[in-house]
């Protein structure tokens, strides 16, 4: 009866996960290197046991429930992130965040679009902007967890970079969605009109302006009323329905769910939930850590092992990805020259903004179901090729800015 219970695998998969998890993680600091970085290399191994002839972890990958929990998973590290800035403190950054993060469209978006005419010279235009639309994204989960390992994620080069990557995350689904709807248009004869386009550029800045000024606005109110309540674990159960109903806001409208848990953490502030503290409770941060500290590793172990290792050695693909690699990390790079502030650190601002992760393959998927006149716009080795560059720009991100915060550690941080 036990092994019939659907909760069972999961079960043992958690087991699995948390442990290997933890020994990547040490393995990682043995060398110097960022935790996430042991997780991620960790869950690569696990997910490629197969070509070794060892089979009995697959199951792990497509796993419903796995997904599940990794989804919570970074939508909790994101919130709690989000947590130790305020919108004020992002507010001083603004400009050099918006900066970074519109150039950290455009140019992948250009170079994306180059590699494609180039490399790709018989494909569709639709294939080029796809291209340049998938080197758009940022996986600013990948870039959060660093920071956090490192004690970095209080820094002034780490708020401007948090606050890019939610923006670049807005404008590029905001690209990806123009792409897709021009290529579902031609699909059916016709082309994409402005007033849709506009509506995704406006629903995407209703969302994050709303946000913003109502949740700053409501949040104090609605947590003084609930410091009356009568009951154990208020403070931490309304935290985190805050960030869940922001998460399905965002999803609501069109954007990722992590915008909103990221946008939900900046609203909430030590004075917001001042009653609680002073009935001796803890703060939200630290009631927040162990969820993440429980849920987040799924999260970066899971995605390792979906990493086919196997796609390295697909006819032509290492050329395509290599470049596609290059463009990616070049055209992030070029991002942080867009910072405004001379003191700044330029280059760990462009390495924070490189990880394409989650967001790149969530990106990359979608491309699987595009299609002309029945006939895929995206082929199984460009695939392949797009898997390759989000895996290595992933890998690389946790010790490059280690690297390069390091070489100012001996200045004291701008917060």
């Amino acid at each position: 009866m036990g092994h019939a219970d659907p909760i069972t695998p999961l079960l043992l998969s958690l087991v699995i996960i948390l442990i290997t998890g933890k020994i990547g993680v040490d393995l990682a600091a043995r060398i110097g290197q960022p935790g996430v970085l042991g997780e991620l290399v960790v869950g690569v191994v696990l997910g490629n046991l197969g070509l070794l002839g060892f089979h009995g972890l697959e199951f792990m990958k497509d796993s419903d429930a796995i997904s599940l929990l990794a989804g919570l998973g970074v939508l909790v590290l994101l919130f709690e992130v989000g947590l130790e800035s305020t919108v004020a403190q992002m507010m001083k950054v603004g400009p050099s965040a918006f900066l970074v993060a519109v150039t950290g469209v455009v140019v992948p978006s250009l170079l994306g679009w180059g590699v494609g005419a180039w490399l790709l010279p018989d494909a569709s235009i639709f294939v080029h902007l796809f291209l340049g639309a998938t080197l758009c994204a940022t996986s600013v989960g990948i870039t959060a967890r660093v920071l956090q390992d490192l004690g970095r994620s209080k820094d002034r080069e780490s708020r401007i970079i948090l606050g890019a990557a939610v923006v670049d995350d807005v404008l590029g689904l905001v690209v990806l969605a123009v792409v897709a709807g021009a290529i579902a248009a031609a699909d059916h004869g016709t082309e994409i009109s402005l007033g849709a386009i506009v509506m995704i550029l406006a629903k995407a800045t209703l969302f994050l302006v709303g946000s913003l000024v109502l949740g700053v606005k409501l949040s104090p109110r609605l947590f003084h009323f609930a410091s009356g309540l009568r009951a154990k674990g208020v403070l931490l159960a309304l935290g985190l329905s805050f960030c869940f109903l922001l998460s399905w806001l965002a999803s609501l409208v069109g954007l990722a769910p992590i915008v909103g848990a990221f946008a939900a953490g900046l609203i909430l502030e030590d004075l917001h939930y001042r009653n609680f503290r002073e009935k001796g409770e803890h703060g939200l941060e630290e009631l927040v850590h162990p969820i993440s500290a429980f849920l987040a590793p799924i999260f970066f172990v899971l995605m390792g092992m979906r990493t086919d290792l196997r796609s390295f050695a697909q006819s032509g693909v290492l050329g395509l990805a290599a470049v596609l690699t290059l463009a990616a990390i070049v055209g992030k790079l070029a991002c942080g020259l867009a910072a405004l502030e001379k003191s700044l650190d330029r280059l760990s601002i462009g390495i924070g903004m490189v990880p394409r992760g989650e967001v790149g393959l969530i990106f990359a998927n979608m491309g699987l179901g595009l299609a002309i006149a029945g006939e895929r716009i995206i082929s199984a080795s460009t695939y392949s090729a797009i898997v390759v560059m989000v895996i290595l720009t992933t890998l690389v991100t946790p010790p490059a800015l280690k690297w390069s915060l390091s070489r100012n550690s001996s200045r004291p941080a701008q917060r």
